[in-house]
């Protein structure tokens, strides 16, 4: 598979809060991941409070919008502890632990594993997650929308791999 990490990280950056970094990155992020204009065009030119406000409702309110890949396949169930437990395992596996209080299955994490190490396995055992929250993302109609269409086109179409 070819190297995609700096999208990946450009892609991790754009699905996080749209804070003053965000914007300060953005014409950074526009030159080094020109799959993400579509997304950094419309983020530039947005007022500041316009984009955060977007950025919450679109993922805050629901989980139709999930930026936690285990609940695409686990819900809220017990169930869901150990999928957790296996992301936090494999970022061990590679040196990496997480900082911060988000869950390690939260996207811009794990395209941020996937940048750091070349690691997509789980990218590519999530892909159904990643697929289901681009629809839903194309249909609710946000420029994210994008983001997740540039980061879905660098997998392959089917993963020979079993989710565990």
């Amino acid at each position: 598979m070819p190297s995609y990490e700096v999208l990946y990280q450009a892609a991790a950056l754009c699905l996080t809060y749209p804070d003053e970094d965000f914007r300060a990155r953005l014409p950074l992020l526009r030159e080094a991941a020109p799959q993400l204009r579509e997304f950094t065009d419309h983020a530039a030119v947005t007022p500041p409070q316009e984009l955060a406000a977007h950025y919450v409702e679109v993922f805050d309110f629901t989980d139709r919008h999930s930026l936690y890949l285990s609940w695409w396949h686990d819900g809220d169930t017990r169930r869901r502890g150990m999928s957790l437990v296996r992301f936090k395992d494999l970022y061990r596996a590679h040196g990496l632990e997480l900082s911060g209080e988000e869950l390690p299955d939260f996207l811009p994490a794990v395209l941020e594993f996937a940048a750091r190490t070349g690691n997509t396995d789980l990218l590519l055992d999530y892909r159904d997650a990643l697929e289901q929250l681009r629809c839903r993302l194309t249909d609710f109609g946000t420029p994210y929308a994008a983001v997740l269409d540039a980061v879905c086109a660098t997998l392959p179409t089917e993963h020979s791999g079993v989710r565990s």
